[in-house]
């Protein structure tokens, strides 16, 4: 059945153009976006993930930095039962997570909310997603790439009884002088991306595994210290507790929408994209319960107040020795390794995504076709984020990263919604049960985790939505290749069952 993508031709302006607020809001047609699927300047993106791979960079992406620090803040407010906080956490991002499965199986591209809100909401929407997303996955890397200096100076004081100097160690303004290891790490994952796809995955399969087995390591020494009675109560403060420590604990699971990135490099991403992307979700909430079960059951929870090496101290009690947390540290080294080669493989895909849309300069969509890699796009990318991890204090800019994920998963659960009402009829490998009920959860769910947020991070927010708007209405709006084809998101379109 054919069917229009977006009613009747536009009218337009002498030289072609789409006027006033229909360039804003004009789609790009799903056929459209899958068709360019792989297509760059010069070379073509290789499929060569397969679901195992896809859903390692989704674990890859998740498991990090939150089971290592964030247990310690909220354990304080939930008490024994963070275990259930986990779990509310996980369900929270499960809805989500839907939605994200079902568009990742209907528009298997590179770009992944950004695209999907290009071929639903329009492109000023798409350009809103995707600002967003360089927000996220870009301050992100910066962020985590500090984080993994300072897991590097506790191994050297773990192993040789001293660390790195402190200039060396944290940029100006937070004690120091330049970043090294931060930069160092950014590097290391731009070496990975430069070698191709299939060899990243492999290198992050192998992080993710250490990284799991250091958390079970973990379970296995600490679980000699358990006591019934830490325990008790389970629920010191009540379900508001719960509810507390569940929505700090929330932010543990950003990054399992990375596999949503490789759509143009899965081998067949009609079938795993979805795969992946539930299945590293159940994989990391059971692997979070499991330590926090053991965790608590340790320590008693109120020991856990004002402590962000939370396990490192555990292994430290029960054993006695220093090797364990040592041992410890090395797992989280590599764990946030993994985060930042994920994170800073799915930024580049998405540039890639909005370079070839004409939205941002030519260069990220350039393949090198010996490697299938957009090489200069991850050159660019790696030398802003280790410059910005290195050089810069990112203060609130970091936190920030918070508001424009929700804010992209907010949109993902709209445009299920919208892709269902235009193109009810389209093949869909997964689809959102209960819709249009579970998507509406997920937006109401996302919505009030960002009205959770204090003012000053929305303020920051503001500022860099702002700094989009003049990007978008001074380069993109006049660059987007839908200015030569007016038509483009008009045109009638197939594909239906």
């Amino acid at each position: 059945m054919l069917e229009q993508e977006a009613g009747p031709p536009a009218a337009q302006t002498p030289d072609g153009r789409q006027p006033g607020v229909r360039r804003l809001t004009r789609r790009k047609p799903v056929e459209a976006l899958v068709s360019e699927g792989g297509h760059g300047a010069g070379g073509e993106l290789r499929r060569s993930l397969g679901l195992w791979q896809l859903t390692m960079i989704s674990i890859g992406a998740t498991l990090g930095t939150g089971i290592f620090v964030v247990l310690g803040e909220a354990v304080p407010d939930a008490g024994p039962a963070v275990v259930l906080s986990f779990v509310v956490a996980g369900l929270t991002a499960l809805f989500s997570a839907l939605s994200y499965a079902e568009l990742a199986g209907t528009i298997p591209v590179a770009g992944s909310s950004y695209s999907y809100a290009y071929a639903t909401l329009g492109e000023l929407t798409a350009w809103v997603c995707g600002w967003c997303l360089l927000l996220e996955y870009g301050v992100s890397v910066a962020a985590v790439a500090v984080g993994w200096g300072q897991y590097i100076d506790e191994l050297l004081h773990g192993v040789f009884g001293a660390g790195l100097p402190a200039a060396l160690s944290a940029p100006p303004g937070d004690g120091g002088l330049f970043n090294v290891p931060a930069l160092v790490v950014v590097l290391l994952a731009m070496a990975f991306l430069l070698g191709g796809a299939k060899e990243s995955a492999r290198a992050n399969t192998v992080m993710v595994t250490v990284k799991i087995l250091a958390l079970l390591v973990f379970c296995a020494v600490a679980a000699a210290g358990i006591r019934a009675g830490n325990y008790r109560p389970f629920m010191p403060l009540g379900m508001a507790g719960v509810s507390a420590a569940g929505a700090t604990l929330f932010f543990s699971y950003i990054g399992f929408d990375a596999a949503s990135t490789a759509g143009e490099e899965a081998k067949n991403p009609q079938r795993d994209l979805p795969r992946a992307i539930l299945l590293s979700l159940v994989l990391v909430t059971a692997v979070y319960c499991l330590v926090a079960a053991v965790a608590v059951g340790a320590r008693p929870w109120q020991r856990f107040e004002g402590s962000e090496a939370a396990l490192s101290g555990i292994l430290r009690s029960v054993t006695g020795h220093d090797f364990w947390p040592a041992l410890l540290a090395f797992g989280a080294v590599v764990a946030i390794a993994s985060v930042v080669l994920t994170v800073l493989y799915g930024q580049t895909r998405i540039l890639f995504a909005m370079s070839r849309d004409g939205l941002v300069p030519a260069v990220f969509a350039k393949v090198d076709p010996r490697s299938g890699t957009p090489r200069a796009n991850t050159v660019i990318v790696a030398a802003f984020c280790g410059t910005l991890a290195a050089a810069v204090p990112l203060g609130r800019l970091a936190d920030a990263t918070s508001i424009g994920t929700l804010f992209a998963f907010a949109l993902v659960n709209i445009a299920v919604i919208v892709l269902r009402r235009t193109r009810p009829g389209m093949r869909r490998a997964f689809r959102v049960p209960l819709s249009p009920l579970f998507p509406l959860v997920g937006l109401g769910l996302c919505l009030w985790m960002m009205f959770s947020l204090d003012a000053v991070t929305w303020a920051v927010f503001g500022v860099w939505m702002a700094v989009g708007a003049v990007v978008y209405f001074g380069y993109g709006m006049r660059r987007s290749r839908l200015n030569a084809a007016p038509r483009a998101a008009t045109a009638p379109v197939s594909g239906e069952e």
